[in-house]
């Protein structure tokens, strides 16, 4: 026995003596030219190593090299892929026999890595490296285990890690758009990782400065060995900035079908400097997008991505929701609901009396914009792009408890919005307005050449006189409004559309006033009441307003404009013309020996026609003094006896009621 003890001892000091010996039997320089012409031949890329080269195999294999660079083919402006400044790589022999790996050192320092695309898009990882021989495909099937055998798990054969000092120092990443010269920098790269064996927590610490601004950044995972064997584990994952925090924990599951759940939390203390800090700030006027957070539970898998029970807050808006995003099909699908308590986009808005901004940021003196002028010109000829109705397939839910916009007030609204095969539906099932109840539908086809119009709205009980005094700085109309509509387009323009438009229409207003004019007195005297304009307290109550109006081919058509009320009555009819964007107008106005209001029939009175024409951003208003003339010369005194009993005096006065009531004398003649 002692003898053998002997033996083996010896045995041990040669091996030893061995692994001590071999790199000096074997040249540094050798191994260098080894290696250089290894990655050559793989990769088809020079490798410099310009720095000395260290090896040794006992008490670890170990190689330290320094001033390593991979180069870049011709056509980079960089002119290596990678540069390393020092390179120590340092695992134990003795564990290394049984199956683990243990690493005392794996340090990378001072590498700066460069990704660049040419002018073509070919970036430069991509590899031209030697063909592969015509037998190798087949040998390479030949060795795929069979359909029915069970592949082994990832590790199998690797009995377990351990990791010593792992870490990147100060460590540059470059990326360069060869088509635009576009350049984004990461640098001062630093990342320690810790791994005591594969059953044990894995964590990983490190920092990176990006646009002038510190990202921290952490990784913990509670076993590695689960996720190779396809199970799950613990993760903890976060990203702390100035900009922005982001946290995720939950699990992790590796295998062939990997994925991640658990709880996002997203804090953001400003929109505007996120978006400014990424390299595209915000210009929209206002002063809303400051703090945003947002958080939930999410579920991502191989072609599965939830978000639910989420929690958002923009400013001062609240909402909760949820989204699913499927990428297993042919396009995406999106299905989620979003219940928003108040929205109020007013901070996102320019404020009132802003003046618009030219090319130099100061608004043009006496000047339309050059906006407003392309707006003046007519509908836009540019072929719609409806190719976004394709791009996925979308079933979302909106119900907000309320809006405001400006002064307006939206009470409880919800929309329903689906996206399918290039069709999309906007249902808005719910409006609270003003008092009124209404609701729409919206939808626009896409699947075919150009884009389908089908849309209609109805509203019911709207308080004019609030809404507009709101809306537009007004109150010259009161009174509750209903309102009918349905049209129906096509085309590949918004030109085509609009002259392509048909549908029909209806609205009323009951029990109200427009304010600031008497159509009364207009029509008593018009010289007056076009010269001098109507006292702002005056007004013309009525009792009716309203008329329906029909569409065909972007002219919409009126014939039955009506207003009713006591002693007046107001009729009117003509067309606007869509596509030029005019109108043509007629409104006759008559003082009537009647004190029906709504519902009350038509009487004779006098006439007085106004006429609104021209284009629709600046119409003209004036009074048909010719028909005029030509249509009250028989109803004058009908009117008048109605409205005046006995002023006329019969016949006994010795003169008719056209003597007494020239029409001329409604002018002040």
């Amino acid at each position: 026995m002692k003898k053998v003890l002997i033996v083996l001892g010896a045995v041990v000091v040669l091996i030893i003596a061995a692994l001590v010996a071999l790199p000096a039997l074997i040249p540094a320089e050798r191994i260098q030219n080894e290696v250089v012409a290894g990655v050559k031949n793989a990769t088809g890329r020079d490798l410099s190593i310009q720095g000395k080269v260290s090896v040794s195999a006992f008490p670890s294999l170990s190689v330290q090299v320094g001033n390593v660079a991979l180069a870049n083919p011709p056509g980079y402006t960089s002119k290596d892929l990678i540069r390393l400044g020092a390179v120590d790589v340092r695992l134990k022999l003795m564990p290394l026999l049984g199956g683990k790996v243990e690493v005392d050192s794996f340090v990378l320092v001072d590498p700066v890595i460069t990704l660049e695309t040419d002018r073509q898009g070919k970036g430069n990882w991509v590899f031209d490296g030697p063909t592969a021989s015509s037998d190798k495909p087949a040998a390479a099937a030949q060795s795929k285990p069979a359909a029915d055998k069970p592949a082994a798990a990832p590790s199998a054969g690797l009995n377990d890690i351990r990791l010593g000092d792992v870490r990147i120092t100060n460590g540059k990443l470059t990326q360069i758009d060869g088509k635009t010269g576009a350049r984004q920098e990461v640098s001062e790269i630093n990342l320690q990782v810790a791994l005591k064996s594969l059953s044990e927590p894995l964590s990983a610490k490190g920092s990176l400065v990006w646009n002038a601004k510190k990202i921290e950044l952490s990784l913990g995972v509670a076993s590695l060995k689960a996720l190779m064997d396809g199970q799950s584990s613990a993760l903890d994952i976060a990203v702390t900035s100035e900009p922005l925090k982001l946290g995720l924990k939950g699990n992790a599951k590796g295998g062939a079908a990997p994925g991640v759940d658990g709880m996002l939390d997203l804090g953001v203390p400003s929109i505007r400097n996120l978006a400014a800090w990424a390299g595209s700030p915000i210009t929209m006027a206002g002063n809303g997008l400051g703090p945003l957070s947002i958080n939930g539970k999410l579920v991502a898998g191989p072609t599965q991505i939830a978000f639910t029970q989420a929690s958002i807050a923009i400013d001062a808006i609240k909402a909760k929701g949820d989204v699913t995003v499927n990428t297993g099909g042919a396009k995406p699908a999106v299905k989620g609901r979003l219940d928003v308590d108040m929205l109020d986009v007013n901070p996102y808005l320019p404020p009132d009396g802003a003046p618009s901004k030219g090319g130099d940021g100061k608004a043009a003196a006496g000047a339309p914009q050059q906006g407003q002028a392309k707006a003046h010109q007519g509908w836009s000829d540019d072929p719609i792009d409806a190719s976004g109705l394709k791009a996925a397939d979308v079933d979302f839910s909106l119900t907000c408890a309320g809006i405001l916009v400006k002064k307006i007030k939206v009470g409880k609204s919800a929309l329903k919005l689906v996206i399918k095969d290039g069709k999309l539906a906007a249902d808005l099932t719910e409006l609270a307005l003003y008092q009124g109840a209404g609701k729409g539908r919206v939808a626009l086809d896409g699947s075919m050449p150009g884009v389908g119009l089908d849309a209609s709205f109805q509203l019911k009980g709207l308080q004019a006189e609030p809404f507009l005094n709101d809306a537009a700085d007004t109150d010259r109309l009161s009174g509750t409004g209903n309102f009918d509509v349905a049209v129906t387009g096509q085309g590949k323009t918004q030109r085509q559309i609009v002259s392509s438009l048909n549908g029909k229409g209806a609205l009323t207003f009951l029990n109200g006033a427009i304010k600031g004019i008497n159509l009364a007195a207009m029509a008593r005297n018009v010289a007056t009441a076009f010269t001098g304009g109507a006292a702002s307290s005056e007004k013309t109550d009525f009792a009716e307003l309203g008329g329906t109006f029909t569409i065909a081919k972007g002219i919409l058509t009126n014939n039955d404009l009506a207003l009713k009320s006591p002693l007046l009555r107001v009729e009117g009819k003509g067309t606007v013309d869509l596509p030029q964007r005019s109108v043509n107008y007629r409104i006759d106005p008559k003082v009537v020996a009647s004190l029906e209001g709504q519902g009350g029939g038509n009487a004779a009175g006098v006439v007085v026609p106004i006429l609104v024409t021209g284009p629709w951003d600046n119409l003209s208003y004036r009074p048909d003094l010719e028909a005029l003339l030509k249509q009250n010369v028989q109803n004058v005194g009908k009117a008048v006896e109605g409205l005046i009993p006995g002023a006329i005096g019969g016949k006994s006065s010795g003169s008719s009621p056209t003597d007494k009531l020239n029409p001329l004398k409604l002018f002040g003649r």
